[in-house]
């Protein structure tokens, strides 16, 4: 018998009050072995995600989330989907946003979505971004749960930066830094490469493993949420430089 015929759905909630647009995207996703449920308000998307067993086959492996809903704001909801317990509160979050309001987007990765993407949307586009998040869900869960197994990485100090690679945690003078998984691997891969000017196709490339998919926009937000919580004056950043034209270097001298 063919492996894949017998292959279960991956399944995602789709947050989202347009009902037609919910049905084409289930359709078009379907063939591509994703099973889409539907949730035409926030507090249902909530109580789906609430009522979900974490070990069961249909709990969501993705969230698409509209911010434009007509009960509660996208906002509220992704922050509330971060304050929910155990693993469901670590599910990635595309979010669908206006097409033209660039300030919903950058709040909406600052507290805790892992992308964005605009409306009107090209399908395709939906499909190469969730397949993208799954990988990089994938590849952070794995390394977690092969720690025990994998040599461990010491922690890198710059100054009174310290990132602790095995912990996934970060640190400026014994202070937390709240980071999301990517930022986290964002981070370690241009402070592992400190003083070296990286594109951010060779960032983003290093993070993935993967070919880059072009239209991703998101890195400058992410750098900025990355430079809130590590720069003493994020304004004037001393870790994280721009270099114009170019990409981004972590500086290896740090207070």
């Amino acid at each position: 018998m063919d492996t894949l015929a017998v292959m279960s759905p991956t399944p995602l909630l789709m947050i989202e009050d347009d009902a037609r647009l919910a049905a084409m995207v289930r359709d078009y996703l379907a063939p591509s072995g994703f099973a889409v449920q539907h949730a035409g308000t926030g507090a249902a998307g909530l109580a789906k995600l609430g009522n979900t067993p974490q070990a069961n086959d249909q709990t969501p492996q993705l969230i698409v989330l509209d911010l434009m809903l007509p009960d509660m704001d996208g906002l509220d909801i992704c922050r509330r989907i971060r304050a929910l317990p155990g693993a469901t509160a670590q599910t990635p979050i595309l979010m669908l946003t206006a097409k033209g309001d660039p300030m919903d987007r950058v709040i909406g990765l600052e507290i805790g979505a892992d992308d964005y993407l605009a409306k009107p949307f090209e399908p395709r586009e939906l499909l190469a971004r969730v397949r993208a998040l799954l990988r990089r869900h994938a590849q952070s869960s794995l390394a977690l749960t092969t720690d025990e197994e994998a040599p461990s990485s010491p922690p890198l100090h710059f100054g009174s930066l310290t990132i602790d690679r095995d912990a996934r945690t970060v640190t400026v003078q014994g202070r937390a830094c709240e980071l999301t998984s990517y930022q986290f691997d964002l981070l370690v891969t241009l402070a592992e490469r400190a003083g070296r000017v990286l594109t951010r196709e060779q960032i983003m490339e290093a993070v993935r493993g993967r070919e880059l998919e072009a239209f991703d926009r998101s890195i400058d937000v992410h750098m900025g949420r990355i430079r809130a919580a590590i720069e003493a004056d994020p304004k004037t950043p001393k870790r994280i430089l721009t270099v114009r034209g170019v990409g981004y270097v972590f500086a290896r001298q740090q207070d």
